[in-house]
């Protein structure tokens, strides 16, 4: 079973004002130009980012993100990729940050990752232009979104949507459903011409209006 475009539109459009406040509360993915252009840094900030927003409140991340910015130098991976655990531990002692040992010492970790990418692709930026949605879990997908990179979210209000469209029963865990849940999102992309970022905040939004 595939869901309707139109009848998602009118419902999502029926929670704004105008057209034109719903598409400007949409996400904008960025062009693969706009995501290769960016520095690896980037990445690594922002897949540093995701870690320490798992299981935290966001807001009280993205609040303390510019110490962090400070703190590590502005997340150059070879500087990164460095660290030691001595330099982990004056990190836990720096009142700024959020001091949790285990995240912090994913740092080094996914510098090495983003450096090895970046030695077979040229750069983790063209990496992620090129085959990032290849990425998986829904850590990795909320880190693509995170660095503009178009993917959609299986936030528990789109589960919610498909599986009262009758797309999957259950959790989209096994691979059954996992493909049922890409076919219904290609559909709908191939309907609306939207980003899936865009159709994955929609789905949310027939569930759940957010105002």
């Amino acid at each position: 079973m595939t869901l309707d475009y139109p009848w998602l539109h009118e419902t999502v459009r029926k929670r704004f004002e105008s057209d034109a406040a719903m598409e400007a509360f949409l996400p904008q993915p960025l062009s693969a130009a706009e995501l290769e252009a960016q520095g690896d840094d980037r990445y690594l900030s922002a897949m540093t980012q995701r870690v320490f927003q798992a299981g935290m409140q966001h807001s009280m991340v993205d609040a303390k993100w510019p110490a962090f910015e400070e703190a590590f130098a502005g997340f150059q991976p070879k500087a990164m990729a460095a660290l030691t655990p001595h330099d982990i531990e004056r990190f836990m002692q720096d009142a700024r940050l959020i001091r949790h040992r285990a995240k912090l010492e994913t740092i080094p970790k996914n510098a090495a990752f983003v450096l090895d990418v970046a030695r077979e692709h040229g750069s983790f930026a063209r990496f992620i232009a090129q085959r990032g949605a290849r990425l998986g879990g829904r850590s990795a997908a909320g880190f693509l979104r995170l660095v503009g990179k178009d993917t959609f979210l299986l936030t528990s209000h789109v589960v919610e949507r498909l599986q009262l469209a009758g797309v999957i029963e259950g959790t989209p865990s096994s691979r059954r459903n996992l493909q049922a849940v890409q076919d219904a999102f290609n559909a709908l992309q191939q309907a609306s011409g939207r980003p899936l970022s865009q159709l994955s905040a929609m789905l949310a939004l027939s569930i759940h209006p957010m105002f």
